[in-house]
């Protein structure tokens, strides 16, 4: 097949990959001044006699999507075109590929990089059930890495979405048959609790390189699916530590109510395995799971949405330090704040003691207020081990207007609490 020099606006570059009715292409668009992948319905399925209706509704349900779901791992809709002559979507251009090599025998992940793919997919997933949607399509071949290596994804394809606020009716005998739950292989009515099983089967794949059932034929599978017990992951992998396997088990339970019943209990379990996990202990980097689960205890950040904790995790810097690290030194200039994540700091002026910081405490935000210029009026060091979230004042005002707004009105917290402690401290003394 001969690849296109055009697509509507967007000049094509190469193809990125083929499916069943569709081909992705790498494009540039000369408008906006970016790569964008454009996937189009090949035109012999699109003027299909009966099933062109529904390749049609599939995309339009896709492009219905765009701006609904803007989440850091959720691939984003940038334009789609659906008429009697064409029919595309461009979209945000992911270039690590998906996650299909990490689920073959002779490319499986580390354990903690499994954990990460499969929590941030979680994270993305909850955002879309509060947005009323359900995916029914979760696969690896529908998660894809922003870069080769990392563990930063993105889920693609919401064309076989249900919208649960839209007065579209679910469209049957869409999925993949090995991923689908046992619910959507008997085409009962089905809610997000289905894609919580499609994505323990993902997580069972790249953690063994297999399927739960692999069948010769869909109606062996169908029948698997919905009657019988998958083997343990541990029948492939001796060394699969206990509390993933119990993860995946909970996850793919045949009977819905016995399933994880939300998202959230899925991500906690998931970030407890970080610590069951037997890993090489790394003292200087966290995985981004472990940064968004340290992030959403603090109280500081309570009324940050996760997309917004994602965005600071992208922007921010992680770094422990030893005791007697000074951190801030009166009389600097700072361009930049921090947070206390573990461990715990004194904060003096001229050797008078002032205070004693301990995690989910912020300091340094009054060079936030300075542009840039503002003098350290007192020093900052560390007395024990302590874990550093570090942001820069340039960071934050890049950052998203939200992010940036939910920043403010917290410091305003921050501040009416510390006045409010002075102002308790003065009268005491004056008493």
């Amino acid at each position: 097949m001969a690849i296109p020099e055009r697509i509507g606006k967007y000049e094509i570059r190469r193809l990125l990959g083929t499916g069943a009715t569709s081909s992705v292409y790498l494009a540039w668009d000369p408008f906006n001044q970016r790569e964008v992948a454009v996937k189009r319905i090949d035109p012999g399925f699109f003027r299909h006699p009966h099933r062109g209706r529904l390749f049609r509704q599939l995309l339009v349900n896709e492009a219905s999507l765009a701006g609904k779901l803007a989440h850091p791992h959720i691939v984003r809709i940038y334009d789609a075109v659906v008429d009697d002559k064409e029919a595309y979507v461009a979209m945000e251009y992911v270039p690590g590929g998906t996650l299909e090599p990490l689920a073959r025998t002779g490319g499986l992940a580390a354990f903690e990089r499994v954990i990460e793919i499969i929590f941030k997919c979680t994270r993305a997933l909850d955002f879309a059930f509060h947005h009323g949607i359900t995916h029914r399509d979760i696969k690896p071949a529908n998660i894809l890495l922003a870069a080769g290596g990392s563990s930063d994804i993105r889920i693609s394809d919401f064309g076989a979405a249900f919208q649960a606020t839209s007065d579209v009716t679910q469209i049957a005998n869409l999925g993949s048959p090995a991923y689908m739950s046992p619910q959507q292989v008997r085409e009962v009515p089905i809610d997000h609790r289905s894609d919580i099983y499609s994505l323990g089967v993902v997580m069972y794949q790249l953690l063994t390189g297999h399927l739960p059932f692999e069948c010769e034929n869909n109606y062996s599978l169908v029948y698997r699916i919905a009657h019988e017990i998958p083997p343990p992951v541990t029948d492939y992998r001796p060394d699969i530590p206990e509390s993933l396997d119990v993860i995946v088990r909970r996850a793919m339970e045949k009977d819905v109510e016995r399933r994880y019943q939300n998202w959230s209990e899925f991500s906690h379990d998931l970030t407890l395995a970080f610590r069951n996990c037997v890993m090489e202990p790394d003292t200087e980097t966290l995985p981004d799971a472990e940064k968004f689960g340290f992030l959403r205890k603090l109280p500081f950040f309570k009324e940050f949405s996760d997309a917004e904790l994602w965005e600071i995790i992208g922007f921010s810097q992680w770094e422990q330090v030893h005791p007697g690290t000074v951190i801030f030194k009166q009389g600097e200039a700072g361009d930049h704040f921090c947070f206390l994540v573990e461990g715990e700091a004194r904060a003096k002026r001229n050797r008078a003691l002032l205070g004693v910081f301990t995690p989910g405490e912020c300091f340094g935000e009054i060079a936030l207020f300075s542009a840039g210029k503002g003098v350290r009026s007192a020093s900052v060091e560390a007395t024990s081990i302590a874990r550093l979230v570090t942001i820069r004042n340039k960071a934050l005002l890049n950052a998203s207007d939200a992010c940036r707004m939910h920043f403010y009105q917290a410091f305003l917290t921050v501040l009416a609490t510390r006045l409010s402690l002075a102002s308790s401290r003065i009268a005491n003394l004056q008493v």
